[in-house]
């Protein structure tokens, strides 16, 4: 057997992103031994690409906004497939949760007197966006990572889990590789926390980085864990289109919070044609309204703009198959026309939007002072994945937890902007506590080594098939055109079954892939092993948007373009089953408490 090391932990956190950050401080203050992995660098984590800020009803700006209109906003939003447990204690704890990483350094942008600013989002009924500039997400990491690095947390970098390690139907441990000189290590760990992120990487377009290729999903799933709601991929509207170099790269909604329009090829302003019927009571129907909400006139409305996620994505997608897009297939992002309403708009762009002003000077030549963005809809956020307890976030296996992107719930079929960022460190906390507590409950476990030694002969087949004509990135570019060309923004049943057949004939083919050289810096084997992750993912999200014969939140089809309230009554949930395959059953929907139905019920 090849040779492995073995590291011990009461508690270990896959992902040091936001949520993997959260949860191991949280677990460390509990006294207990923690260990924190990540697939790249310490720092690099998806998190810092957040930018417009994080939604918590502190009513700074708004006096009017609380956690019952966050919590209604938020159901709304998830057109009432969320866990409901999940979006009221998130609405309650966000606040805290922000203020707590005021106490702990973060710095916020102000109010003239001082308190936390807020800005408006997507789908928010009010400004609730606690925020940094354009950095909110980059300001959050650096605030955690100061902070734990005093908790004794023992952090391993640049290291890829394979496989979760059970003791009967517990887990007790991963067993993963590090990517610099691929030598494996054992981790035992009385309990997991799965904190590793999206799937982003299983599409063509999209504005998620290298690492994410659904490991903590395809990881749950393959330990037994339930999946959930899978088919709801979010789809941001704004990403960059050009240069090819940085196509999917994220252009924050921020843009549009501080008053940035949608134009077409023709120059008009399309998002006033077609705003949905549940959204027109609180939308502007005319230009000068939504401006007057930008610069916070409490009794204007909302800009179509700033409407949910899904719909400009969609109304993008229109204005670019009926000819009216921009040169490279996408339509303009305007922030510079607000130099007709602001006398040092430049200064005032730069001082909002620094981020994003650098990013197209430096990606694109193009100074957004004074010229229009070219931007499309890009693969972005999954509402879907590991199902949840909604106060512990245990999984389905016992010991394993998930938070943040990694784990489905609180989002429901579509997610409001700005809801990540707290979800990330109001459910970290939560996971880190309750691992915490499992941990010292349940010290007892064996480790079966052949575990180990199956894990390993895996890893290395690959280098095992001299005659092998397919190599990794082949199968994996065939999957990302496939998901991108038959499972993206609008779905038809004929192209998700193709898909799906598509998918089996790739899972074959990557068990035959072939990687040259040695397990020293070799992208190929990683690469490798990050295509059944992928292939996973990819399958449970196609078979998943198959099933949902109608269109709601994330998940739009051509063929079914209404909502069924049949659908709405239930979760997708996917398990592996005996027989290794992928089964889909449909879970009812858990009955919401009165008071809480009396919340959405004021609030609509």
């Amino acid at each position: 057997m090849t040779p492995h090391r073995t590291v011990e932990h009461d508690v270990l956190v896959i992902g040091a992103g936001g949520a993997g950050l959260r949860a191991a401080i949280e677990a460390a203050a509990a006294g207990v031994s923690v260990g924190l992995i990540t697939k790249s660098l310490l720092g690099k984590a998806h998190t810092v690409m957040a930018e417009g800020g994080m939604a918590a009803a502190m009513a700074n700006v708004d006096d009017r906004d609380s956690w019952k209109v966050h919590f209604a906003d938020t159901m709304r939003g998830g057109q009432y497939l969320n866990n409901w447990r999940m979006a009221e204690l998130h609405a309650k704890e966000a606040p805290e949760r922000v203020k707590e990483l005021e106490a702990w350094g973060a710095l916020f942008d102000r109010t003239p007197d001082g308190r936390i600013l807020q800005r408006n989002f997507g789908g928010h009924r009010y400004p609730r966006l606690a925020h940094t500039g354009d950095r909110t997400g980059l300001e959050m990491i650096r605030t955690l990572q100061d902070h734990g690095v005093h908790q004794g947390i023992d952090v391993h970098m640049e290291c890829t889990v394979l496989t979760l390690l059970k003791d009967g139907d517990r887990v007790c441990g991963a067993f993963g590789y590090d990517r610099e000189k691929g030598e494996f290590t054992l981790y035992k760990a009385a309990a997991v926390v799965l904190a590793t992120g999206g799937i982003g990487r299983a599409f063509k377009i999209t504005s998620n980085s290298w690492e994410y290729t659904g490991d903590g999903q395809a990881l749950a799933y393959h330990a037994g864990a339930a999946l959930q709601d899978m088919e709801f991929v979010q789809f941001h509207p704004t990403g960059m289109i050009w240069p090819p170099s940085v196509r999917g790269i994220l252009v924050t909604e921020g843009v549009r919070g501080e008053g940035g329009i949608l134009k077409n090829s023709e120059g008009k302003r399309f998002m006033f044609d077609n705003i949905p019927e549940n959204y027109k009571s609180s939308t502007a129907d005319n230009e000068e309204e939504g401006w007057r909400y930008v610069t916070g006139d409490k009794n204007a409305k909302r800009p179509p703009e700033l409407l949910t996620r899904d719909h400009v994505a969609r109304m993008i997608n229109r204005e670019v198959k009926a000819g009216r897009g921009s040169p490279h297939g996408g339509v303009y992002l305007d922030i510079a026309w607000i130099k007709e309403k602001i006398s040092d708009a430049p200064a005032h762009i730069k001082r909002k939007l620094p981020s994003m002003y650098h990013q197209f000077m430096q990606l694109a030549n193009i100074d957004i002072t004074t010229d229009a963005m070219e931007i499309g809809p890009t693969t972005h956020y999954i509402m879907g994945g590991v199902r949840v307890d909604g106060d512990s976030q245990m999984t389905t296996v016992a010991g394993l937890f998930a938070c943040g992107e990694v784990a489905a719930g609180l989002h429901g079929a579509n997610r409001l902007g700005g809801n990540s960022l707290s979800d990330l460190i109001v459910f970290g906390k939560r996971a880190g506590e309750y691992a915490a507590r499992f941990a010292r409950e349940n010290k007892k476990f064996t480790v079966d080594p052949s575990q180990a030694e199956r894990a390993t002969r895996d890893a290395l087949a690959s280098f095992d098939r001299p005659d092998a004509k397919t190599g990794p990135y082949q199968v994996q570019e065939q999957l990302q055109d496939t998901m991108q060309a038959k499972v993206g923004i609008v779905r038809l049943q004929d192209e998700m079954e193709e898909a799906l057949a598509a998918i089996q004939k790739l899972k074959e083919q990557a068990k035959h892939v072939a990687v040259r050289g040695t397990r020293e810096y070799n992208p190929g084997w990683h690469t490798a092993l990050d295509l059944g992750n992928l292939l996973t993912v990819s399958e449970a999200i196609a078979l998943s948007a198959k099933e949902r014969k109608e269109s709601r939140g994330g998940h739009f089809r051509d063929d079914f373009p209404d909502k069924d309230p049949a659908f709405g009554a239930f979760n997708h949930v996917i398990t592996k089953g005996a027989d290794g395959e992928m089964h889909l059953t449909r879970q009812p929907i858990s009955e919401m408490r009165a008071d809480l139905k009396q919340i959405i019920e004021e609030n609509k």
